[in-house]
């Protein structure tokens, strides 16, 4: 069971697949490991990425662990959603406008819509947002919560979020002035656990990648954790070795050294 981050580990920073890393994983495909798209991203701007690496039978974890997709080309929108973790998002909105009165707010709601203010949009949502007041969006069920300051550093905004003390929801702060919020107790390793639990795959035969501070909880529940060579060193103390940057198409050598593994194996 192969668990792999997108932005940052499958792809790069600007969106862009390498060709290496696209081979690599077609054929880790190709070969038959359980590859599963863990990923930040919501839905929409998940399947794309499930396309390119050729997954036709499979699954994958969106949203930070709110959405669980089970991937088949067969079935009329080439998958279903299988879990979907909600949360009441207003008493985080009502702590974080308090804080930070000038961030943006992006939601998705338990039907996968996409809700946000000032005209916030983003490439993770796969969707377009719509413009709605802080109020419609407070009364919303919330899979997914996004914040966005442009009026901070990473390192302020990350100050300003830890000092909230936000309770009721798991959230995670991104590489500049983000947050992602989700359910309590919801993130990308406790909705990987449910699916190793009922495809039976054997915890000692789990592998994940990733690079963000959203991958923490998942290299950690990783039998193999690898960190990308670029991730931030909290990021890299959670996994078992790291790789070479994404730009060096790290990802790449380590599924190529699963298949090399394998093949000296026959």
């Amino acid at each position: 069971m192969i668990c792999l981050d997108v932005d940052g580990t499958l792809v790069n920073h600007e969106g862009h697949m390498s060709q290496a890393v696209r081979e690599s994983g077609r054929a880790i495909v190709d070969a038959g490991h359980t590859v599963v798209i863990s990923t930040g991203r919501s839905l929409g701007a998940t399947l794309p990425i499930v396309e390119l690496l050729g997954v036709e039978h499979g699954y994958a974890v969106c949203s930070n662990g709110g959405v669980t997709l089970r991937i088949d080309t067969s079935l009329p929108d080439g998958y279903e959603v299988i879990d979907r973790r909600t949360f009441d998002p207003a008493p985080a909105l009502r702590a974080i406008r308090q804080s930070l009165p000038t961030a943006k707010y992006a939601l998705e709601d338990d039907e996968g819509n996409f809700l946000s203010t000032e005209r916030f949009q983003d490439a993770s949502f796969g969707v377009e947002a719509k413009g709605v007041s802080i109020n419609e969006m407070m009364r919303a069920t919330a899979t997914r919560l996004v914040v966005f300051s442009t009026d901070s550093t990473a390192e302020e905004f990350g100050h300003a979020v830890r000092t909230l003390g936000l309770e009721g929801v798991t959230y995670s702060v991104g590489w500049t002035a983000w947050l992602d919020i989700a359910a309590e107790g919801i993130n990308k390793a406790t909705a990987l656990e449910a699916l190793r639990a009922k495809l039976g795959v054997a915890p000692e035969a789990t592998l994940a990648a990733g690079d963000g501070r959203n991958d923490i909880e998942m290299l950690a529940w990783a039998h193999r954790g690898v960190a990308m060579g670029q991730a931030p060193d909290e990021v890299k103390g959670a996994a078992d070795e790291v790789t070479a940057p994404v730009e060096q198409d790290g990802l790449a050598i380590v599924l190529n050294g699963l298949l090399d593994d394998r093949a000296a194996l026959r």
